[in-house]
């Protein structure tokens, strides 16, 4: 039998078999629809000053670092992007197959710095080795985190990542991790620890301390699913309120503030010269100030104190215990909540102008 004759036999056979199914072997085009809308990825949500946890992991499972030389690398790529795309790098977790970071952004959305950082690594490795091909499995993991409520047991989470796995049995064990540079004992100068260590203690031998014994309090916990997506929307992470704020067009902001953008506006508000903010002086007026420009670098996001604290020329630990303290005011005192949340609107109006 030649091969057309067996292609038509074949051809005759799958149109028996559909015609015997009769009217029963149908389409459900709705719910056909419905699959494949529930199969589509949803675009990623950027949110000027949002926390993200960003999870990286090897293609297949395979190995994303193999020595130490490539974690390192790693970390150097890390803090470039620190001054390329503007974003905070609160907590990090280097392990064998995959990664896990808690990142702050700015401007940029975090998609720009992302696949920047894993095409620059996977190339990196992959001429190292003499290969091709990819490294990481498909598309990173981003869950947009309510920084308020959160950030304090995310960077816990993945900070204790190691022991979950069973590789180490202290976090201070751990190389590969912020959790040593957060108690002084390794310098990451791309690493932003004094955002929570000022939630901690005024001093920062206290807050040290404090952190630890919180880290320790986490040791017994598990996975937690909600860190990895598991909500209503995979993507977020917070209350009603917060996600309303992020899945809004008016939640956004695009303009990025600068430090010193944030103590002009201040300064103009205040009536008083920056030179003020740079001395010993007690003033109320002058520690007020100082106190609010705190408050905005940390509401905006964009802004570390430590960046604040250079410009008034205090150490961060007094801007952290000042900003605590005005915190505190806010909630008893209306009018001077009404005042700070205007300044929050006015920095953002003085460098549209």
């Amino acid at each position: 039998m030649s091969k057309q004759e067996k292609s038509g036999k074949s051809r005759k056979r799958y149109s028996q078999q559909h015609a015997s199914m009769g009217s029963g072997f149908h389409v459900d085009k709705l719910q056909l629809q419905r699959y494949i809308s529930s199969m589509a990825r949803k675009p990623r949500i950027h949110l000027p000053g949002g926390l993200y946890h960003v999870i990286f992991r090897g293609n297949g499972g395979q190995n994303v670092f193999l020595t130490d030389a490539d974690r390192y690398r790693f970390c150097l790529l890390l803090q470039e992007g620190t001054h390329r795309f503007g974003y905070l790098v609160h907590a990090f977790c280097l392990m064998t197959n995959h990664i896990h970071l808690a990142l702050q952004v700015g401007d940029i959305p975090l998609s720009r710095a992302m696949q920047n950082l894993s095409f620059r690594y996977t190339r990196w490795l992959n001429w190292r080795e003499k290969r091709t091909g990819h490294l990481f499995q498909g598309r990173y993991k981003a869950v947009l985190v309510d920084k308020d409520s959160y950030l304090l047991e995310l960077v816990r989470y993945i900070h204790l990542n190691p022991m979950r796995a069973g590789i180490s049995t202290s976090p201070d064990e751990y190389r590969w991790s912020g959790h040593l540079a957060y108690l002084g004992k390794e310098f990451l100068p791309w690493l932003t620890t004094d955002w929570v260590l000022s939630q901690f203690g005024q001093s920062i031998a206290k807050a040290r301390v404090a952190y630890m014994a919180f880290v320790f309090d986490g040791l017994a916990e598990g996975r937690r699913p909600e860190f990895h997506g598991a909500g209503a929307d995979p993507r977020l992470l917070g209350d009603d309120s917060f996600m309303d704020k992020c899945l809004s067009d008016s939640g956004r902001r695009p303009l990025y503030l600068t430090a010193q953008q944030i103590v002009d506006t201040v300064c103009l508000a205040y009536h008083i010269d920056s030179s003020i903010l740079k001395t010993k002086s007690q003033q109320r007026k002058a520690s007020e100030a100082r106190a609010v420009a705190g408050w905005l670098a940390h509401k905006s996001g964009c802004v570390t104190l430590s960046s604040i604290a250079k410009l008034v020329n205090r150490d961060v630990g007094s801007i952290s215990s000042a900003v605590r303290r005005l915190s505190d005011r806010i909630q008893e005192d209306p009018e001077l909540e009404a005042r700070v949340k205007s300044l929050d609107t006015a920095s953002y109006k003085h460098i549209e102008s």
